[in-house]
């Protein structure tokens, strides 16, 4: 998903649906009938496919094909999201991925158009998914992702942040706004169904109120905050109540002190009045804070056998890490697990690269071990 004035939109959508602006959290359950696996199932991370906002930031096949690798071979996982918008691209990382071995959840994410473009663009990223299908790859077609933001027309505004305006200016009528979503995300669900004969889903925010008859795997994007594990895994109970397979699409947080406690809000340290862009206050560079709390996370989502876990994100190379200047390390207000690293600081043509942090390292050692385990 491509950003937005300097804010990565999915965290955008994170952050308004920990803001409780949604409606009421249903969701969703066990891996299979009939069936008790020990741990989750798939594990995995998302990987945000989009234009960038710089050509150096922008998709390329050999950068994708190289994460791709390192996913597999270096984090472990078993599972990539491939998420984000514009057919070649969502197609050509399923593609890459699935060749690699991976189970795919492939969500296609086009946004701030008409609706009949979302839905031709769903149609489209099916059909390849159903033609992985038919070839024997993993692969779960999620028809999006919040639709209360991404679609124009169920809250006003133009693009993503004018809705967030409106939803906190309250200039929503939230009766209008259900019903609205309901009808879409019918439509879409009817999409979905007439082009891909495997596991349907959807990834909802945890107060949205959804549907989950329309679907097979229920989809949370799971931003919680609590101080005892006992905790999560009593809410995430809840979500079972629909006997369908869980899977949490997107969960993790910020890496500096007192992030997760923000519940998907730790993106709001960026002013982005300022040119270039400065982290407002003083937050404490902490890597170890974000895999801990990603740790924390997972004892929950394996303690109930969860279908999916994919941590957000790979990687977020349109907001660098800039060691020695906290007022611009960008990296502070993303999920990423990786940092990205400029050759040329502060030239939007700088090559660019990752490195892994520590909550790279903490996934890679849980996805070994529960893999073996399996």
């Amino acid at each position: 998903m491509e950003k937005k004035q300097g804010i990565n939109r999915a965290q955008f959508l994170a952050g308004m649906a920990s803001a409780g602006l949604a409606a009421t959290a249903l969701n969703a359950g066990p891996a299979q009938a009939g069936e008790r696996p020990q741990g989750l199932r798939h594990r995995g991370v998302v990987y945000t496919v989009g234009e960038g906002e710089t050509p150096a930031t922008g998709f390329r096949t050999a950068r994708m094909r190289k994460d791709i690798r390192a996913i597999r071979d270096e984090l472990h996982a078993d599972t990539v999201d491939v998420t984000g918008d514009g057919v070649e691209r969502l197609t050509a990382t399923a593609a890459e991925a699935a060749e690699r071995g991976l189970h795919v959840w492939l969500q296609p994410t086009l946004g701030d158009v008409p609706e009949r473009d979302i839905l031709d663009h769903l149609a489209e990223t099916g059909r390849f998914a159903e033609r992985l299908r038919r070839q024997g790859a993993s692969v779960d077609l999620s028809v999006g992702c919040e639709f209360w933001l991404f679609v124009p027309g169920i809250v006003p505004g133009d693009t993503v942040l004018e809705r967030i305006r409106n939803l906190l200016d309250g200039k929503v009528d939230p009766v209008r706004m259900q019903r609205l979503l309901d009808r879409f995300t019918a439509r879409a669900a009817a999409v979905g169904r007439s082009v891909f004969h495997g596991r349907l889903g959807y990834a909802a925010a945890q107060e949205d109120t959804v549907d989950w008859r329309l679907f097979d795997i229920v989809g949370i994007d799971y931003y919680s905050y609590f101080p005892h594990r006992a905790d999560y895994v009593r809410e995430l109970r809840s979500y079972l109540r629909w006997g369908k397979p869980l899977a949490i699409t997107e969960f993790g947080t910020c890496a500096y002190v007192g992030a997760p406690e923000t519940r998907g809000m730790g993106w709001n340290i960026v002013d982005l009045d300022k040119h270039p862009e400065e982290i407002k206050g003083h937050p404490v560079r902490s890597e170890r804070t974000q895999a801990d709390y990603l740790m924390r996370l997972l004892d929950a989502f394996s303690s109930l056998n969860l279908y999916a876990a994919m941590a957000f994100e790979f990687v977020a190379l349109d907001a660098p890490h800039r060691p020695g200047d906290p007022r611009h390390d960008l990296d502070l207000a993303t999920c990423a697990v990786t940092k990205t690293l400029e050759d040329r600081p502060f030239d939007p043509a700088s090559p660019r690269h990752w490195e892994p942090k520590e909550a790279f390292h903490a996934l890679a050692r849980r996805y070994a071990s529960e893999a073996s385990r399996r």
